[in-house]
């Protein structure tokens, strides 16, 4: 089954937009289109809804609903209980507490694993916990390849780790990583995982019931919804961990870690990307399925038409010799994330695509541990070309002459 891209784009009013016309798109992995389910909801919740929600009155309890609902239905499409999910005003923020909740469980000498893959938000506020006695170590990546090889974390665990935090896939590396089996190794040795899957939910929201990791962290401002951090912390470790909430919110697991009050309308409007995902479901495939089970189809729906335009794209780059390709060739190994090296620039190089009609990025994208790792001048940065589901074909063809103008 192949996806309908023009009921795809019919969802998302950015492609009608004037102002737009003529513009291809290729820097969302710093942040998504949104959706029109999304939009709609959070105008009614300005419009109808913009009270304390859970009082009694009418206004109040429809706002506190439409949150729980946003809530439940999130956490049902990722295959994990409602209390499990949680919101924060970004992944970096929510790290940062759960960085806070460890510090207090865990005693000077015991360690934590980090990568220098990760974007900073799952790396530096780990780092930080070196000040307070925990041990730092880094899982280091192939300095040519950008991979992170599972062989090399086995020797970094012992019994002092308690954590284990990786990305699903890097924002500049793209390669996707294999969560359940790094997890299999980290509980074997008796830690805990914390997986940044900022870069990976924009093209398919995960099963993390099946995935397995203990934290499962993204934005929802990647995934066509408002500017909101995605967290899950399954059971066993929310409960263990000390509570940053107030302190009347310690029995509420999903409370315990959101130490301020949640932005009510962008909660209530994240049930819009879960409206989409399931009109994405019943317009390509209709049967009666779990939540779990229709993300999961329109996930596989997305990256089946996210690699059949990434293959023209990695074939084109990987081909130039003033061009280094960072991650996988292999277009069914890594997102469509595409950052190259240059000679130049990124950042340069990203103006001149500006000029052609081609919205992208350059710089380091807050990766520039990984992009040290392998030789890449920070300074210079990256060309990154970042797309999605909603791409067309038409889009990567003007992309590759673009790219011919300019490099």
């Amino acid at each position: 089954m192949t996806l309908d891209l023009n009921f795809v784009r019919s969802q998302f009013p950015a492609f009608d937009v004037p102002s737009l016309q003529g513009q291809a798109f290729f820097e969302n992995a710093g942040g998504s289109y949104t959706c029109t389910p999304v939009i709609d909801r959070l105008t009614r919740f300005y419009n109808e809804r913009k009270v304390q929600p859970y009082a009694p009155y009418e206004a109040s309890r429809l706002g506190g609903e439409e949150m729980d609902e946003a809530r439940s239905r999130l956490a049902a499409m990722l295959g994990v209980e409602t209390e499990e999910l949680s919101f924060g005003p970004s992944t970096t923020q929510n790290a940062y507490v759960l960085a806070q909740a460890f510090a207090e469980m865990m005693t000077p000498g015991e360690a934590i694993v980090v990568t220098n893959q990760d974007h900073e938000a799952n790396s530096g506020p780990w780092r930080r916990l070196a000040a307070r006695g925990i041990e730092i170590r880094e899982w280091q990546v192939d300095p040519d390849t950008g991979h992170l090889d599972p062989t090399r974390l086995e020797n970094l665990l012992d019994e002092k780790v308690r954590l284990v935090c990786f990305p699903h896939c890097s924002n500049v590396v793209g390669e996707i990583n294999p969560v359940t089996e790094i997890t299999a190794l980290a509980h074997a040795a008796g830690a805990f995982t914390c997986v940044d899957g900022v870069s990976y939910a924009p093209h398919g929201f995960a099963n993390v019931g099946e995935l397995g990791p203990d934290i499962y962290l993204f934005s929802a401002y990647k995934t066509y919804g408002p500017h909101q951090g995605v967290m899950v912390i399954r059971r066993a470790l929310g409960t263990l961990l000390p509570n940053q909430g107030h302190h009347f919110n310690g029995d509420s697991l999903y409370k315990r870690f959101t130490p301020a009050g949640p932005d009510h309308a962008q909660v209530a409007a994240c049930a819009g990307m879960v409206d989409y995902i399931d009109a994405l479901y019943d317009h390509h495939i209709g049967e009666q399925a779990t939540p779990a089970k229709r993300g999961q189809a329109v996930h596989d729906l997305m990256r089946g038409h996210e690699i059949d335009l990434l293959e023209p794209l990695l074939a084109a780059v990987k081909s130039r010799n003033s061009v280094r390709l960072i991650g996988p060739s292999d277009a069914r190994r890594r997102a469509p994330t595409v950052a190259l090296a240059l000679n130049r620039s990124g950042e340069d190089v990203a103006a001149e695509l500006a000029s052609r009609g081609i919205m992208a990025g350059g710089g380091d994208f807050y990766a520039g541990r990984a992009l040290s790792a392998m030789g890449v001048d920070e300074t210079t940065g990256v060309l990154r070309l970042s797309f999605t589901h909603y791409t067309s074909a038409e889009e990567i063809d003007k992309l590759l002459a673009a790219l011919d103008d300019v490099l």
